[in-house]
């Protein structure tokens, strides 16, 4: 007997990296079950990859123009709601403020709202608008941290309506398409022998770079004489940055790379990695390093800590002295002070497909949405 396929509708606001990797995740629930997803994404061109690549069953493009996605186009409602008409879906995820609303209103299905910032319900008409249809909502954080933040601006709010599920990563996927040491080295122009601290993310506050730079040439007297600091992104600050690194004298062993597509390929040029951001939601760059076997140096904040606890090591945001003693540790200690097999197991367990799996199928609402 042929089981009768479901439906499951996913909206999106764009395919902008990292949201086409976030709606991967998400249909990737539904691999092995009767459950056909329909991912829709509000804005971009047509693009045929995607529909591989966000393991959908069926792709639509809305081609909105991002900027004129201010408010509630009439026009994009009436779209939504044509679409989620066509077939009998059972639940809508939404990723994003705007997929939400448009959701919420469009159809009168149950939706699952995927909040990737803290500060999503700083706004008094964003905190009225979720409570008013809290009966059909469920609000999911993708680290604790980002789910206490709910909490804490919708303390009115269902209790078993806002709950946590990691992002995730195609571990073997992403295994794969790592370079080797040797050629990652070679195309980032580092020197075979160098002992190399990386970090990527955009040159903004929020990252907080300048704790790094500042770090580094505290530690450099005691670091290997070869080491080196990568810093791959750009963004405002970079000049700044430069000037920094100058004024410290620490210029000729800071390399800016710059902007670099898929800079996560690149992760095995590194010895060891360092996040030192002041809010990460999440922290998919710390999974990435993960993967690519480094040692890890984390920031004590945000939800890149719940990945890093037990398994790397964390230092108080914003402290130089204390990342600039890590760093010397670490390049003096690896073997001491990290485990690969526990940074793999913790992978597994809590960040790969398989772990989001198990838990969405546990949560008690999506029992009740989606129960035979």
């Amino acid at each position: 007997m042929t089981t009768r396929p479901r439906h499951v509708l996913q909206l999106c606001h764009s395919y902008d990296p990292p949201f086409d990797d976030c709606a991967r995740q998400y249909a990737s629930l539904f691999k092995g079950t009767s459950f056909l997803v329909t991912t829709v994404f509000l804005t971009g061109a047509p693009r045929a990859d995607l529909l591989e690549n966000t393991l959908s069953d069926e792709v639509i493009f809305l081609e909105s123009p991002k900027h004129k996605l201010k408010g509630l186009k009439l026009s994009l409602l009436k779209r939504v709601k044509r679409i989620s008409q066509q077939k009998h879906y059972e639940l809508c995820i939404a990723h994003r403020t705007k997929p939400t609303y448009l959701a919420l209103i469009a159809t009168q299905l149950p939706v699952m709202s995927i909040h990737h910032a803290f500060g999503d319900f700083d706004r008094l008409g964003r905190r009225l608008f979720t409570e008013f249809f809290s009966s059909r909502l469920l609000l999911i954080g993708v680290s604790k941290a980002v789910s206490a933040d709910i909490k804490q601006h919708l303390p009115r709010f269902p209790v078993d309506g806002i709950e946590t599920l990691y992002n995730r990563v195609d571990i073997e996927h992403s295994k794969n398409e790592l370079l080797s040491k040797a050629k990652a080295r070679e195309m980032l122009d580092i020197p075979d022998e160098s002992y190399v601290i990386g970090n990527v993310g955009r040159l903004h506050p929020d990252k907080d770079q300048e704790t790094l730079i500042r770090a580094f040439a505290k530690a450099k007297h005691a670091l290997p004489e070869n080491t080196l600091l990568i810093i791959i992104g750009k963004g405002k600050l970079q000049q700044k940055l430069h000037d920094l690194a100058q004024s410290l004298n620490v210029e000729d062993n800071i390399k800016f790379i710059g902007y670099i597509k898929d800079a996560k390929r690149y992760f095995t040029a590194f010895d060891i990695f360092v996040l030192t951001s002041d809010s990460e939601p999440f922290g998919m760059v710390v999974l990435e390093a993960m993967i690519a076997n480094l040692p890890i140096i984390c920031s004590d904040c945000g939800g890149a800590k719940e990945i890093v606890e037990n398994t790397g090591l964390l230092f108080p945001f914003a402290s130089s002295e204390k990342l600039a003693e890590l760093l010397v540790h670490s390049a003096n200690n690896r073997e001491s002070t990290y485990s690969h097999d526990a940074s793999l197991m913790k992978l597994h367990t809590y960040f790969s497909d398989e772990a989001g799996r198990r838990a969405f199928w546990k949560l008690e609402q999506i029992k009740k949405i989606l129960s035979p």
